[in-house]
């Protein structure tokens, strides 16, 4: 019994001469069909070509650029920082005090201003320059996950 991998086959097939008569199987119309643009000599059009007309690629808008779907970072500046004096500053405190739209998306803290008050701040992110002027203020920086929402379940038994 032959088995697979010791079949003598050829690596590369010759290539199908068509039009060499009728007798060799590929004569007369040589696989082309009959009439029309197909059959002629020197047929060479693209896949998107649609016999003439306007084709779709070229006739549905491109959209141009892309679109993340990541959402940016809510952004908080340095200076505010200095309202939360001796408090620590965290994603639910910065949303009950209007700084953020929604405790529940990244944070980071951004250098504007100085920071004179001591402060522990815990969010998602904070520039370089802005956990240097935390720790000389004589405050702590610490890198925490964003807060997930509680479900509705969660949110009852916490309630009681």
């Amino acid at each position: 019994m032959t088995k697979y991998n010791e079949l003598q086959v050829s690596a590369n097939k010759s290539r199908k001469r068509v039009g060499r008569g009728i007798a060799a199987g590929q004569g007369k119309t040589a696989g082309r069909g009959t009439k029309g643009q197909g059959s002629r000599t020197g047929k060479k059009l693209s896949a998107t070509f649609m016999g003439g007309q306007t084709s779709m690629v070229q006739a549905i808008p491109k959209h141009r650029g892309f679109k993340s779907i990541r959402t940016p970072a809510q952004v908080v500046y340095l200076d505010h920082l200095n309202a939360f004096k001796g408090k620590t500053v965290d994603n639910m405190t910065l949303f009950e005090n209007g700084y953020i739209s929604t405790p529940f998306h990244t944070v980071k803290v951004i250098a504007r201003g100085e920071l004179t008050e001591k402060v522990d701040l815990r969010v998602q992110g904070a520039s370089k320059s802005v956990q240097e002027a935390v720790k000389k203020a004589g405050g702590t920086f610490e890198k925490v996950p964003t807060p997930l929402k509680k479900s509705a379940k969660e949110a009852e038994a916490t309630d009681k």
